[in-house]
């Protein structure tokens, strides 16, 4: 006979398709097993202001699997161990979301989030707090997985943008740039840009020289085709190792990012003479409802949550390993970022099919 038990389901970090597909999961497969569910809301905020935690049941959760966003909302300035405070500064308020959790009488929590909400997630099982992972990013940059929810549906969108620009590229004879999201991690740049039929890819994992960028938008214009399709990352880097960011913001602890897209347009403008144009699909990539195939994984990994809390585990993240949805120990998906190989198959794909990846160009 199952126990009963109390268990909270939160997001954290930037939202990604496939959220509230979790969300319907963990609590169906909970509710089945005759367990009560909690949505806490924004992140960690919700066990330090109460009044951000729901009941969840079969009503909250109908009809949400094919939404984007989340339901129970979240934040990128969330992190207990460093609370921002008016004025500036942090403060680290983890005992109080731990107390938080205990006096609410909770068994354990499923903590839905990438690289930076595991890490948080791994502080508190270290405080003794029993917590499953679940990961969630369209970078795809999360290590332990085969794949995270969230990053189909950003590579499709973004295929679908290349997809767009090529008939305008060509008409006026132009070079587009499209930008797209990824941090430190060029996976939707990559697989992206191979299904569009990107003529340049620029990636993280492979500094960049604009000499050779602009000698494949030359050879082009030789042979006859006077338009080209560049896609890069938002963290591709210069060969001397610079990032381009927007001044000093940041992103929670990080840097921002932004800003190469139109770096990459205006040295391809001075290099050639072509009329560059750039396009930044930015928050595009994450809104609107999950591909199939997102909202399919996502369902599999909220089940496997609530799997994994009924066999009594506890520091797991959930995790694709085709064809099964396995759990591995959280420090596994936080000890490394997941980066594209640069001797991987895909990137050779994109090099047999004649695209440059701003290395080289010959």
């Amino acid at each position: 006979m199952t126990t009963t038990k109390r268990i909270a389901i939160n997001t954290g970090g930037g939202d990604a398709p496939g959220l509230n597909a979790v969300i319907r999961a963990a609590t169906l497969a909970a509710l089945d097993r005759g367990w009560e569910v909690f949505g806490i809301g924004k992140g960690y905020g919700g066990f330090l202001d109460t009044d951000k935690i729901q009941r969840l049941d079969q009503d909250t959760v109908r009809g949400i699997a094919h939404l984007g966003g989340t339901i129970l909302g979240t934040t990128n300035k969330g992190d207990p161990f460093h609370y921002p405070v008016p004025g500036g500064g942090v403060v680290d308020r983890s005992d109080e979301v731990v107390a938080s959790f205990h006096r609410l009488g909770l068994d354990a929590l499923i903590a839905i989030g990438g690289d930076g909400s595991m890490g948080i997630a791994q502080r508190f099982v270290d405080k003794g707090m029993p917590i499953v992972g679940v990961p969630k990013t369209i970078d795809n940059d999360l290590s332990g997985t085969v794949v995270t929810f969230g990053f189909d549906t950003a590579v499709t969108v973004a295929t679908e943008a290349i997809d767009r620009l090529h008939s305008t590229a060509e008409a006026h004879e132009r070079v587009f740039v499209v930008e797209v999201m990824g941090r430190y991690a060029g996976w939707i740049a990559l697989y992206s840009g191979v299904a569009g039929s990107a003529d340049v890819v620029l990636l993280p994992e492979i500094p960049f020289d604009f000499e050779a960028v602009a000698r494949k938008v030359m050879h082009r214009e030789a042979n006859g085709r006077r338009f080209s399709l560049v896609v890069v990352a938002e963290g591709a880097r210069l060969q001397d190792g610079q990032l381009v960011t927007l001044g000093d913001e940041r992103q929670g602890s990080e840097l921002r990012l932004g800003g190469i897209g139109e770096v990459v347009a205006k040295e391809i403008t001075a290099r050639t003479g072509k009329e560059s144009r750039t396009v930044v699909l930015g928050h595009l990539q994450r809104g609107g409802g999950p591909t199939a195939r997102d909202r399919l994984i996502a369902l599999r990994f909220g089940a496997a949550a609530v799997r994994a809390i009924e066999a009594g585990k506890s520091g797991v993240m959930v995790a694709l390993d085709p064809p099964e949805v396995k759990a591995i120990p959280l420090s596994e998906a936080v000890d490394r970022m997941k980066l594209v190989p640069r001797d991987g198959d895909v990137v050779a794909t994109a090099r047999d099919l004649g695209m440059c990846l701003g290395d080289r160009w010959d």
